[in-house]
C-alpha cells in the first residue's frame, strides 16, 4: 500500500498527493454515503469510515466576490459541488460570474503546488 493510501499520511497530505497525481478526490463516509470536504478524519455526522472517491467535477457558484489591488484583480468563489459539499476556490479565466452558474473543476499548477480551480460551463446555444 502506498504512503498516501495508508494511515501514514493525514487527510490533508493525502488530498495534496492526489492533486499532484492529477486526481480531484474527496472523502465519503461508507456507512452514511455523506461526502466530506475539507479533508478530515471524521465527517460532520461523526462517521469515521471515510474513503477517498473521485469527485465528479461539476458544481454551481454559491457566492463570488472580486478582490482588486494595484497588482491586479481576482475572484474568490464558494462552489457547491454536485456531491453536496461546498469548497472555496477561484475562476481564473473570468473576473466574476452569476450566482447559480454551472462550473467544472480542473487542476491548475500554482506556485504553491496543484490546486482546484473552476471554469464556467458554456451553455449550448438553442
Amino acid at each position: 500500500m502506498s504512503a498516501f493510501g495508508s494511515r501514514e499520511a493525514g487527510p490533508q497530505a493525502t488530498y495534496e498527493n492526489y492533486l499532484a497525481e492529477g486526481r480531484f478526490m474527496i472523502q465519503r463516509a461508507r456507512s452514511t454515503g455523506e461526502y466530506v470536504f475539507w479533508p478530515r478524519v471524521a465527517a460532520p455526522s461523526g462517521a469515521t469510515d471515510l474513503e477517498w472517491v473521485e469527485a465528479g467535477g461539476g458544481g454551481t457558484i454559491y457566492a463570488i466576490t472580486v478582490n482588486r489591488s494595484r497588482s491586479g484583480s481576482w475572484n474568490v468563489a464558494l462552489i457547491d459541488l454536485d456531491e453536496g459539499v461546498r469548497m472555496m476556490s477561484t475562476l481564473p479565466d473570468v473576473e466574476t460570474a452569476t450566482i447559480g452558474a454551472r462550473v467544472t473543476a480542473r487542476i491548475e499548477t500554482a506556485p504553491n503546488g496543484p490546486r482546484i480551480v473552476f471554469d464556467l460551463v458554456k451553455e449550448d446555444a438553442a
